[in-house]
């Protein structure tokens, strides 16, 4: 094998298909990086039984053939080398790269112990990917982060007619997108539940991609999901085991809401919280004054802070932890938000709270996303 491969291209290429690679492995031979030269492109692969990764660009091929090499070193090794065209060369059991003065000998993997990468093939949904790099990021910060309980670390991909819904909990809040895509006609009411950390990876890659293509493969010994767009994929491993039914918990109507300016309410629950220790939650009241925020129960420091705020309805004092909260108001993505308040027999405990987007002040909410939030217990 023998190519010559453009420098910033090969360097995205080496990066892309390494991403989604552990940083530890048991067997080292899945640590590689899966080099094939073509006749006019060169394939970079990962594959770690989970997560797979594949890529495809352009090169000069004087010699077709495929080499397997350490992913990570040659990721740092592709992102310093000199701005010139590189050479990829097998010599023997060691692959060198030359970069104008700049060369390195690394030794190979054996091949034949590689797994075989995944094939793509099933029902596919289409979707720009703004829309879904948006989506992605707005639900990814609800899943659970406790291995303990792997259902709840995953995204769950949701098909229904022409929407696709996203959805994401760690059991004290839940967060909900729905988007319109285009889908295959044997794609309806399909579900997958995807790692929560290997979904928003694919969310930033894909970012900028006119379409997204998703392809769903369940059925099979191995259920899997695919991400393809740009000549790159991505596919994982399906979570098994049944998601929460969350969309049950969102309340039809609230009729006793506030609406807030994001922004504000956000840098003021920043400011607030600075006097609480980690996990402590703050204290909001709701009233026809506006928002008042307060840190309490700290014996070093206290703070408080009102901001503006228009109450539809009576008015209702919630505890909630602040980073929880900052999460739903940011993902909104809009000047307002809604926050509304659930119906609870106890006065002590309230019910979740409902934040949704607005684009003015009087305007309906966007239910597209909704964030469910639960509060904790009120200080007294």
């Amino acid at each position: 094998m023998k190519l010559t491969v453009h420098r910033d291209v090969f360097a995205e290429a080496v990066s892309f298909a390494v991403k989604l690679l552990p940083q530890r492995t048991t067997l080292p031979i899945l640590s590689g990086v899966l080099l094939e030269a073509g006749d006019t492109s060169l394939s970079l692969s990962s594959f770690d039984y989970e997560v797979s990764a594949r890529t495809e660009v352009k090169a000069d091929v004087e010699t077709s053939g495929q080499v397997l090499v350490s992913g990570r070193l040659l990721s740092e090794i592709a992102q310093r080398l000199p701005q010139q065209d590189v050479t990829l060369e097998l010599d023997g059991s060691s692959m060198r790269v030359t970069c104008g003065t700049a060369k390195f000998s690394l030794l190979t993997m054996p091949l034949e112990e590689y797994p075989q990468l995944p094939e793509v093939q099933g029902p596919t949904g289409h979707i720009s990917g703004e829309e879904f790099a948006h989506a992605v990021a707005q639900v990814t910060p609800a899943a659970s982060r406790d291995d303990v309980t792997p259902v709840i670390t995953g995204v769950l991909l949701q098909v229904t007619g022409e929407h696709l819904a996203m959805m994401a909990t760690d059991r004290y809040r839940v967060a909900v997108r729905n988007v319109s895509w285009s889908k295959a006609d044997s794609m309806d009411d399909v579900q997958a539940l995807v790692p929560s950390r290997t979904l928003a990876e694919v969310g930033k890659t894909f970012s900028a991609a006119d379409s997204v293509a998703i392809t769903i493969m369940t059925g099979g010994e191995r259920e899997l999901v695919a991400f393809s767009a740009q000549d790159k994929t991505v596919t994982s491993l399906l979570i098994k085991g049944s998601f929460p039914p969350v969309q049950r918990l969102f309340p039809e109507t609230i009729t006793n809401y506030a609406v807030v300016n994001t922004q504000e309410l956000i840098e003021a629950t920043r400011r607030v919280s600075l006097v609480i220790e980690r996990e402590a939650p703050l204290r909001y009241s709701f009233s026809a004054d506006g928002v008042l925020l307060e840190a309490l129960g700290s014996e070093q420091a206290q703070a408080s802070e009102t901001t503006d705020g228009h109450l539809v309805g009576d008015e209702c004092v919630v505890s909630l932890k602040p980073q929880f909260f900052i999460d739903g108001l940011s993902q909104t993505g809009s000047e307002f938000a809604r926050i509304g308040f659930t119906p609870t027999d106890n006065p002590n405990k309230p019910g979740p709270v409902l934040i949704t987007a607005q684009t003015s002040k009087d305007s309906d909410d966007q239910p597209s996303y909704r964030y469910l939030l639960q509060p904790n217990l009120l200080m007294r």
